[in-house]
């Protein structure tokens, strides 16, 4: 059976020593006050419940999956999934970093992060239903008129309801510009949807006694393409004007998905038969408000495959150092023993160092996002607002598509570490395979993600953001460029950052002449781009080790920060040239290929 040990030494130290939250909270009047203690005591709290309570259902309701009554539609959750949210709402987990005015505790975006890292490594599953709601939450928040946040805010807040995003339909996946579904105005104000639905995670469940759908549909009158859609709110129970439950809503499960992985979680088929919603937003702008929710679920999707990462890493290690097999190549190691520890061997240490690496990068760099949330949020000075909201949008398509895709090289390199055990069941890890895969899919696949960056974030506004950023990394490499010490962390991002804007600008130039040269190159485009923010985090995080080591501290968790900074740059970031080569090879190789896909 695997077990999970929450990491908030490792939280501390990005929170406190790299990123210094609580000076950054100080310019941010809504979160002044928060301090480090605070910010551990709650952190603490939030691992006894992730590693005591959501962890030990992740096998278990794997293994029973959700069931659909036909007759009712009503969806059963595994044994002890619907006692564990009451637990988590009885907590006040859900309200955290909500807004006050709605009965949310107002803490920063960032400890919410923190928070949902944890519940991710010990049920990604279970994590899907009240994490669905923090995206419904922000998009009333920011576009929901004041009838809809009166009626739906605080219930949302306190967890009492739960809510989903309502975009794909059976024809049509990330092209939304293709939807059916319909909006018949009538003549209360409200509308009249009918449509279907398909993969609606948490579309259905035993949590709660409403589900608020936030549902993409289509105006009698709207324009064809993305220009056309809408974005409604439609409850499973309808809401009286006093916040009570009315008549049954007819929007209905009708299938569940089965799927590779993330059993515990109802991925719904949505039939909505008449069903009564309100408008969020202007009419056919609906995506617009949309996608504040999606965004919030893309960061969320990268923090899933973070938290799959950090437990995966713990069970290979473990098992790493005590399975025995062969003799190290170098000597014996355990003369006690009729064999070594496989931790002995360099390519199992390769493969837990690169779930190690990819963990802390990832850590560093979802910190790193939510902090500027909290800044673009919160913080008086309107250039910062703006500086870090644009920061946050260059950076989301990399948090979803370069945090997930190492999930996937990191969870199965932490099951091969297991050999066969690694694909037994009762192990935990082919799980951990499985359940991050769907997140290289949602939310955009990663490909979307990476003409997203290449083409909105980057040549979108030529390079103006990336350069932003890359003033970042200009700033460390001026700050430490003549540290000898940092120089194997300090040489490979100030190369790499001299190196993308002549990048960029060839494949930009390129795709002016042909846009098929965009979508050749985006997807090593954003893997290249990705390796210089880790090497950014990892050069900071560094920094902080050889200051502490220079100043007579003797804990080793700073020389394991090094050293895991040095296989970083020896073994994964170098991975940068070959990805430039193949960017560069253009699009006729895979365009001119009539033949071989006939």
């Amino acid at each position: 059976m695997p077990t999970y040990t929450p990491p908030l030494r490792d939280m501390q130290f990005v929170l406190h020593e790299v990123f210094k939250v609580t000076d950054e909270f100080k310019a941010m009047p809504p979160h002044a006050e928060v301090d480090a203690d605070t910010i551990n005591a709650v952190l603490e709290e939030a691992g006894k419940f992730a590693a005591g309570v959501a962890f030990p259902l992740n096998i278990s309701g794997d293994t029973e999956g959700c069931t659909l009554n036909q007759q009712t539609h009503e969806v059963t959750t595994p044994k002890g999934f619907k006692e564990a949210y009451a637990q988590y709402v009885e907590g006040g987990w859900a309200a955290l970093s909500c807004d006050t005015a709605y009965g949310g505790q107002g803490l920063p975006f960032v400890m919410n992060q923190c928070l949902y890292e944890m519940l991710n490594s010990a049920n990604q599953a279970w994590t899907m239903y009240p994490g669905l709601s923090h995206g419904a939450y922000e998009a009333l928040h920011a576009h929901g008129t004041d009838e809809q946040k009166k009626l739906y805010l605080p219930k949302l807040t306190s967890g009492e309801w739960t809510g989903t995003m309502c975009l794909t339909e059976p024809h049509c996946g990330t092209d939304l510009g293709l939807l059916r579904t319909k909006a018949e105005p009538q003549a209360d104000g409200t509308y009249k949807i009918t449509g279907n639905k398909i993969f609606i995670s948490a579309g259905e469940h035993n949590f709660t006694s409403n589900i608020v759908h936030l549902v993409l549909a289509r105006l009698p009158d709207a324009p064809k393409g993305s220009k056309g859609i809408s974005l409604f709110v439609v409850p499973k129970f309808k809401v009286n004007a006093d916040g009570s439950l009315g008549e049954r809503n007819p929007i209905y499960c009708t299938g569940l998905e089965h799927k590779m992985g993330i059993h515990g979680n109802a991925t719904a088929q949505i039939a909505i038969d008449g069903a009564i919603g309100t408008l969020v937003g202007e009419p056919n702008k609906g995506l617009a408000a949309m996608f504040v929710m999606m965004n919030a679920a893309r960061l969320g999707v990268g923090n899933q495959s973070l938290g799959l990462t950090e437990v995966a890493f713990q069970n290979a290690l473990a098992y790493a150092k005590d399975r025995i097999q062969m003799r190290s190549l170098s000597g014996t190691k355990a003369k006690d023993k009729e064999a070594d520890p496989i931790i002995v061997h360099p390519d199992v240490r390769k493969m837990l160092l690169t779930a190690k690496a990819y963990a802390e990068g990832a850590r560093a760099l979802q910190i790193f996002c939510t902090l500027l949330l909290d800044k673009a949020h919160s913080h008086p000075d309107e250039k910062v607002r703006k500086d870090s909201d644009e920061l946050v949008a260059l950076l989301t398509p990399i948090v979803k598509a370069f945090i997930t895709d190492n999930g996937h090289i990191a969870t199965n390199a932490c099951m091969q570490v297991f050999g066969g055990h690694g694909f037994i069941k009762e192990w935990g890890m082919e799980q951990f395979v499985r359940d991050n895969r769907i997140n290289m899919i949602y939310e955009g696949t990663n490909t979307v993600q990476s003409l997203d960056l290449l083409g909105r974030k980057v040549l979108g506004n030529n390079g103006a953001t990336l350069k932003k950023f890359g003033k970042l990394v200009g700033q460390l490499v001026a700050e430490e460029g003549v540290n000898e010490k940092m120089a194997e962390f300090i040489n490979p991002i100030a190369y790499l950052g001299d190196q993308m804007t002549k990048f960029t600008t060839e494949i930009g130039f390129r795709g002016f002449q042909n846009p098929d040269e965009v979508g050749a190159a985006a997807v090593d485009y954003l893997r290249v781009a990705g390796h210089l923010v880790f090497g950014y985090m990892f050069a900071r995080m560094a920094q902080v080790a050889l200051r502490e080591i220079a100043a007579g501290n003797t804990d080793p968790f700073y020389q394991a920060k090094l050293q895991t900074a040095r296989f970083y740059f020896a073994k994964l970031f170098p991975e940068v040239h070959t990805l430039m080569r193949t960017a560069r090879a253009g699009s006729k190789v895979l365009m001119d290929t009539d033949a071989a896909l006939a």
